[in-house]
């Protein structure tokens, strides 16, 4: 989910639409009663139309008077512009691993804002896209989903999602934030498993999730998720593999793989890294 800040007091949360109720709940409870805020559902007060690829900003630049260059309207940031008769909260962020925007707009603008898009970005292009084409596109670029390779029962560090957690940040107000000793304890006591993303060597074969994962000939983990990946010519996926405590990347990775398909073993090659794009320059500096 994101979390972007409005205002200097309000917030929007942006979460699946299968979780929405557990978040909602989740805000709530944590709440201390002494805390002067309220968390409620807005989700039938906005429609949100992602346009997304690398000539996103060509499409949509000369359809507001706003800057949406790359100085003007980094990524990570929102941004209220003008889009035909609409006023459209901009968010500059992605889950395709791509420049792109995503476009909050007061529900009753919705068909007017997306009638425009298609009007204007047809001719240049434009294509709409369902969620198995964001499924694949967020593959290669290793993005976890929520409830496939990430849960409840998944540490953060063990997920490869380290960098979201800033165990150095300053106590607050209300004391150190959720699960911090967790992570400190975790990176003392070292991993047992790590996610890791693969690509089969061989173009022919699908993956979908499940699939087991063989380390050095031994079966050390499944596929969280998988798919075929269009831009690096092979299917793709996530897996989490077991792995001792104290154990190095150059180790981990320097072990053969292989994953089982429909009862074949299928070479696959593993990295931390994405695929796609490792060092983020398609969607940060654009």
């Amino acid at each position: 989910m994101t979390v972007t800040r409005l205002t200097e007091s309000a917030f929007l949360v942006v979460t699946g639409a299968a979780t929405i109720r557990r978040d909602l709940s989740w805000l709530k409870r944590q709440m201390p009663e002494e805390a002067r805020c309220a968390a409620i559902d807005v989700s039938s007060g906005e429609a949100c139309l992602a346009v997304m690829g690398p000539k996103s900003r060509d499409l949509l630049q000369p359809l507001t008077p706003a800057d949406l260059s790359n100085a003007a309207f980094p990524f990570g940031t929102q941004r209220s512009v003008e889009i035909g008769m609409a006023h459209v909260r901009a968010h500059r962020i992605t889950y395709v691993g791509e420049l792109g925007f995503e476009l909050y707009v007061p529900t009753e603008f919705a068909r007017h804002l997306l009638g425009l898009l298609l009007e204007v970005g047809m001719p240049q292009g434009l294509r709409l896209a369902g969620m198995l084409a964001m499924d694949s596109l967020r593959l290669e670029k290793a993005y976890r989903h929520f409830g496939h390779d990430i849960s409840d029962e998944d540490h953060v560090l063990d997920a490869g999602l380290g960098f979201a957690v800033r165990t150095e940040k300053a106590r607050g107000r209300f004391g150190d934030f959720l699960g911090r000793e967790a992570v400190l304890r975790k990176r003392e006591a070292g991993h047992p498993r790590r996610l890791l993303q693969f690509k089969l060597n061989d173009a022919g074969p699908l993956l979908f999730r499940s699939e087991p994962v063989l380390r050095d000939g031994k079966i050390a983990g499944f596929l969280s998720s998988g798919g075929y990946g269009h831009a690096l010519g092979a299917a793709v996926g996530l897996g989490y593999i077991s792995c001792g405590g104290d154990e190095s990347v150059a180790e981990l990775l320097a072990s053969r793989y292989e994953i089982e398909v429909a009862g074949r073993r299928v070479a696959a090659t593993a990295t931390l890294k994405p695929f796609y794009d490792p060092m983020g320059v398609r969607t940060r500096m654009t």
